[in-house]
C-alpha cells in the first residue's frame, strides 16, 4: 500500500468521510479527492497536518512502517513540544526538577 492508499486507510479507521477529513486538515473535499486519486501532489505539510492532527505516525503514513498511532498521549506531545521550545540549561533544570518529583513519589509510595 503507498502513502495515498495510508491516507485512505486511515480515513476510513476513523470512520470519517472526505469531506469530515479534508476538513480536519483545512482542505476541500475536492483537493482531498484529487490527492487520494493521484491526480494533485501531497505537500509536506499536508502531511505533517495529517500526523499531527489525527496523531498519526508519520513513519507509518509515509513508509507504511510502525504503527498507524503514536504511542504519545496528546499530554506527552505537548509536554515534549513545550520542552523542545526551552533553552538546553532550563531543559537541565526541568529533568532534574522531575528526578526530584519522581523520588518524592517514591518514597510516598513506599509509606503507604
Amino acid at each position: 500500500m503507498d502513502i495515498l492508499g495510508r491516507i485512505r486507510h486511515l480515513r476510513k479507521t476513523l470512520r470519517i468521510n472526505q469531506k469530515e477529513f479534508a476538513m480536519k486538515i483545512g482542505l476541500t473535499q475536492t483537493s482531498l479527492s484529487m490527492i487520494e486519486t493521484d491526480k494533485s501532489v501531497l505537500t509536506e505539510r499536508n502531511i505533517k497536518l495529517i500526523c499531527k492532527t489525527f496523531t498519526v505516525n508519520e513513519e507509518w503514513l509515509r513508509y507504511g512502517k510502525g504503527e498507524m498511532f503514536d504511542s504519545l498521549t496528546v499530554f506527552e506531545r505537548k509536554l515534549l513540544k513545550v520542552f523542545g521550545q526551552l533553552t538546553f540549561d532550563t531543559q537541565k533544570l526541568m529533568v532534574d526538577f522531575a528526578e526530584n518529583l519522581l523520588r518524592i513519589q517514591e518514597k510516598q509510595m513506599v509509606k503507604k
